[in-house]
């Protein structure tokens, strides 16, 4: 019995993991828990381990009495986003180029494999997982128990925005995707070859192809100002 509660535990946190990247779960949205309770078979008890654990990963938040919701967001997220991605992405690849195990690189090689697969004939979803199973190994890697929680907050908003992104409408975008395929090729070998100076350049060539068109999503129209500028809005 305690198996078969812990297999509908994992199979609520799988998902609803899967359920917020692919936005399918719209951010901000509130948990239904009796719903979820019921499509589950689980206790309250169960089903807020779920929660907590989700929580305490980044995909969503706890409120005092006020039940949980999806991770919103914000302006302010995104502006933070586009601050810490360039530096966090450049860290993780540089210590992931320094402590990277042979076995890890051969999942990194078997999950660019799936991603490339995903570019020719998935849907946007199969392409964001994908590319976000990629940068999670290099998290693995890199091995840092600071920065292990930003980045996978990080990914997350990262995989949601790139719902669109991984949708290319016109050909600018899909020669991105080509390009940012080789570039994930480049990063297996600077890894490999233990280049952490290669491993950091290639994460801010890597920022700078999909900037331009992530912010082409997340920035309203007729809005000028760039993310990064906007002034931090503090309670009252």
């Amino acid at each position: 019995m305690k198996t078969d509660s812990k297999s509908r535990k994992m199979a609520l946190y799988e998902a609803l993991k899967m359920g917020i990247l692919t936005m399918q779960m719209r951010p901000g949205e509130d948990l239904d828990e009796t719903a979820l309770s019921e499509e589950f078979s689980l206790s309250r008890t169960p089903l807020r381990e779920v929660f907590r654990q989700l929580a305490g990963e980044g995909y969503i938040d706890l409120r005092e009495n006020r039940g949980a919701r999806i991770s919103e967001m914000s302006h302010t997220t995104l502006r933070d986003f586009f601050l810490t991605a360039p530096m966090i992405y450049a860290a993780v690849l540089r210590l992931a180029a320094k402590n990277a195990r042979a076995d890890q690189i051969a999942r990194l090689k078997e999950a660019q494999a799936e991603f490339r697969a995903a570019l020719k004939s998935g849907t946007g979803a199969d392409r964001a997982l994908a590319n976000n199973r990629f940068h999670e190994i290099t998290g693995e890697m890199a091995d840092n128990v600071y920065l292990t929680p930003s980045f996978h907050r990080l990914l997350i908003d990262h995989a949601r925005i790139g719902m669109t992104f991984y949708r290319p409408t016109d050909n600018r975008m899909a020669e991105n995707l080509s390009d940012a395929a080789e570039q994930h090729d480049q990063i297996i070998a600077a890894i490999e070859a233990g280049d952490e100076a290669a491993a950091g350049k290639l994460a801010d060539d890597h920022w700078a192809l999909s900037r331009d068109q992530i912010e082409i999503f997340v920035m309203p129209a007729g809005l000028d100002l760039p993310l990064g500028d906007l002034p931090r809005k503090t309670p009252a």
